[in-house]
């Protein structure tokens, strides 16, 4: 499986005066990682994940997947937002099937896939439900097999869980990993919260206030299944607790623990 070289990227949004997102990333995203994005609302952590989805194009700089840059969306690249935007007239399966429906498989090929990715992510037994039909948690589920459907070869997911309740956030976190293990993609995950990008990643980036730069790199070697209640995952919570007060107080602090 292909992995992400972002190098040098900086964005610059147009206006009087313009404003700029990002500046100097570097970042490499090995392949089968899970990769937490942290950093707090507006430091460019979503523009970084759609520059890496195809969706935005940088100012400056390279980003190569799979060793060879890119322009614009890929079925390889697969993308969940926090919002699934499920079109409310389309039963659940046939949300799940829209891309291979456009993709042009036949009604054969996409119903055993959407039966397929339903029952990894726990929807078995609802593709005929409708949206409004569902709890909040169950839909974003919807919208994250979707993303499976196309069999992509990296999932990038923008602050999916931020919607729901904790309880539901915290078996989705679950569910996620489970889905991880079982399918060996890469995962690209933004999040502003600590202890979800802890206890998902493999590795947390943090981004410094806007202009987003890599303020700091965590290494998570806990072996899974984790435990929340973790020593050593709480006493990463605090480094990256220190590390983002340190972010607000230097100028251009980069570092790696």
């Amino acid at each position: 499986m292909p992995g992400f070289t972002v190098e040098n990227v900086s964005k610059v949004y147009e206006g009087n005066p313009p404003v700029e997102t990002l500046s100097s990333i570097h970042l490499t995203i090995e392949d089968g990682e899970f990769v937490t994005i942290l950093g707090p609302s507006g430091c460019g952590k979503s523009t970084l994940l759609e520059i890496l989805a195809g969706l935005q194009t940088p100012s400056s700089g390279i980003v190569t997947f799979d060793g060879v840059p890119f322009k614009g969306p890929d079925k390889r690249r697969g993308v969940v937002f926090q919002d699934p935007s499920l079109y409310p007239w389309r039963t659940i399966a046939r949300n799940v099937e829209l891309g291979l429906e456009i993709r042009g498989d036949n009604k054969k090929q996409r119903r055993e896939t959407v039966m397929q990715v339903l029952e990894l992510v726990g929807l078995g037994g609802f593709e005929n439900k409708y949206p409004h039909q569902l709890s909040g948690g169950m839909r974003q589920r919807a919208g994250i097999a979707r993303a499976l459907a196309n069999r992509p070869e990296v999932l990038l997911m923008d602050e999916p869980f931020g919607a729901v309740d904790h309880l539901t956030r915290l078996q989705l976190q679950d569910d996620l990993l489970r889905i991880w293990e079982e399918e060996k993609k890469t995962v690209v995950f933004v999040t502003h919260d600590v202890s979800e990008a802890v206890f998902l990643a493999d590795r947390v980036v943090l981004i410094s206030p806007r202009p987003g730069k890599v303020a700091a790199q965590f290494k998570i070697t806990q072996p899974r299944p984790r435990r929340r209640d973790d020593l050593q995952l709480h006493e990463i919570q605090t480094q990256i607790y220190a590390a983002i007060h340190d972010v607000k107080t230097q100028e251009n602090l980069e570092f790696t623990i």
